[in-house]
């Protein structure tokens, strides 16, 4: 005599092979995840740095290390490099902004006024950036006494824009056919850019 097999026996038996392969799908997944590190590679985990501690549209930051054996050394260095590059970095970008506004403006002698954009610039970025503020300050210590200080600095974009007013505003090369808002319409629209 054949056993006889009921819908219900059956549906029964595929509800344990589903589980069973569930199972062993999960198991699999379990060992992706604890599989060891690959060879000769070590994790490293920077301190100040992540999408909290980039340039956005609001403000310009940079973040430097700095190493010495001695601890104050190392964050006089993190925080003189970190200086440096937010310097750079809005150097750079005030004078796209510059070389923007005076080409989409009907300016008399373009060269003279990019140059005045240019030195003013310099000018306006050593003057503040003196005035930047730390976000991010985090001092370890290797094994062989070596100090590593990591640090992130930012200053206001409005803070920028306001200097470069002001500056602008008083420059008799530009005063006449200065107009600010076209002017910070530029810059923030470069800002734009920095924070994507």
């Amino acid at each position: 005599m054949k056993p006889i097999i009921t819908t219900r026996s059956f549906a029964m038996g595929i509800m344990a092979l589903a589980l069973a392969a569930g199972m062993t799908s999960c198991k699999k997944n379990k060992e992706v995840a604890t599989q060891p590190k690959p060879k000769g590679e070590t994790l490293i985990q920077e301190y100040c740095t992540g999408p909290e501690h980039f340039s956005d549209k609001k403000t310009f930051r940079a973040r430097a290390v700095g190493e010495s054996m001695d601890r104050n050394a190392a964050k006089k260095k993190a925080r003189s490099n970190a200086r440096g590059e937010l310097a750079k970095s809005i150097k750079a970008t005030m004078q796209i902004v510059g070389d923007n506004y005076v080409s989409s403006n009907e300016f008399n002698n373009r060269e003279e006024i990019t140059e005045t954009f240019n030195e003013m610039t310099r000018t306006i970025v050593d003057e503040e950036i003196v005035g930047s503020t730390i976000i991010c300050d985090k001092l370890t210590q290797r094994e062989d006494g070596t100090y590593v200080s990591y640090v992130c600095v930012e200053l206001s974009s409005s803070d920028m824009v306001g200097k470069y007013h002001e500056a602008l505003s008083k420059d008799e090369r530009i005063k006449a056919e200065y107009n600010y808002e076209k002017f910070k319409e530029t810059f923030e629209k470069e800002m734009e850019k920095l924070g994507n």
